[in-house]
């Protein structure tokens, strides 16, 4: 036994149902693989187009219904029941909530975000 050489373990063929287990695997790899690459592609194509669609928002239209004080330019806009905000900007940077009255358009409040 010490000093006997062992004969290498001859190669047995596949087993036909070993291969075709074998590419079914291989063929769900490569599914999974090639949807992972088409959500994401999905994903990425969505957000795109929601940004270019915030872009050209109609919230000029909407806060044209409101006078916005000399310098500021909106920049969001929301409502509530009896209310609505104007998120506005000026020159320097500062940016505030006004918050006006909807059916006489005056401003009731006004909030300076820091």
């Amino acid at each position: 036994m010490v000093g006997e050489r062992s004969t290498p373990i001859e190669m047995q063929p596949e087993p036909p149902r070993l291969r075709f287990l074998r590419w079914l695997v291989i063929g769900l790899t490569v599914t999974m693989i090639v949807g992972l690459l088409v959500i994401i592609a999905l994903m990425i194509m969505t957000f795109m187009g929601a940004q270019e669609r915030r872009s050209k928002s109609d919230l000029p239209t909407i806060v044209d219904n409101f006078v916005l004080p000399d310098g500021q330019s909106a920049r969001a806009y929301t409502q509530g029941t009896g209310w609505s905000a104007v998120v506005t900007r000026d020159q320097g940077g500062v940016e505030r909530i006004l918050i006006f009255d909807p059916k006489s358009g005056d401003i009731r409040q006004t909030v300076e975000i820091q």
